[in-house]
């Protein structure tokens, strides 16, 4: 959830560099080399019901809320430049991930956002997440990112870390798929 600390927050977090160079670079053709890369896609139903449910589910980030990750952040919404520190578990162990959105998208029908890295985050890179309406009105929410690990712990984990990134993903993936289709 959004708290209350969010300004102040945000405020120290806009002064936190990006730990990556390519910045835009989910939206791409083709993503920058030397990282790990993700793409993954699913179908979510049909018809603009879906589409609006899909993207008010990514963009208000109860897509994390209902993966139980807090959102500490400066915007109810996912916009451009915004800032968050995404939150799992509690402390002292709890695992915190500072990131920037670098860009939003807001199309008739394409909608969806792009959030980097910024410096305390366990990866170093980017992640996109984008729900699409083709022309046939099948609704798709698919999941790009490229990153590496930039924390000692994310270093030591190797193929765990790995396989959390995937673990997410899906989880993303099957999260939106719920609230789409409630």
């Amino acid at each position: 959830m959004i708290t209350g600390r969010g300004e102040a927050l945000a405020r120290r977090l806009a002064e936190l560099p990006l730990t990556y160079p390519e910045h835009g670079a989910t939206a791409w053709t083709e993503l920058p080399s030397g990282y790990r890369q993700i793409e993954r896609s699913m179908v979510l139903g049909s018809g603009p019901a879906v589409f609006d449910r899909a993207c008010t589910g990514l963009l208000s980030w109860q897509i994390y809320r209902r993966l139980r990750v807090t959102v500490d952040g400066n915007s109810p919404t996912a916009v451009t430049g915004s800032c968050a520190l995404l939150s799992v578990g509690r402390r002292p162990v709890a695992i915190t991930a500072p990131c920037r959105v670098i860009y939003a998208i807001a199309d008739d029908d394409r909608q969806g956002f792009a959030y980097g890295t910024l410096l305390g985050h366990p990866e170093c890179g980017e992640e996109a997440f984008v729900v699409t309406r083709a022309a046939d009105d099948r609704v798709t929410f698919t999941v790009r990112a490229f990153s590496r690990p930039a924390s000692l712990l994310a270093r030591c984990g190797g193929p765990l870390t790995r396989l959390a990134q995937d673990l997410a993903t899906r989880r993303y993936l099957s999260v939106l798929k719920l609230i789409a289709s409630s």
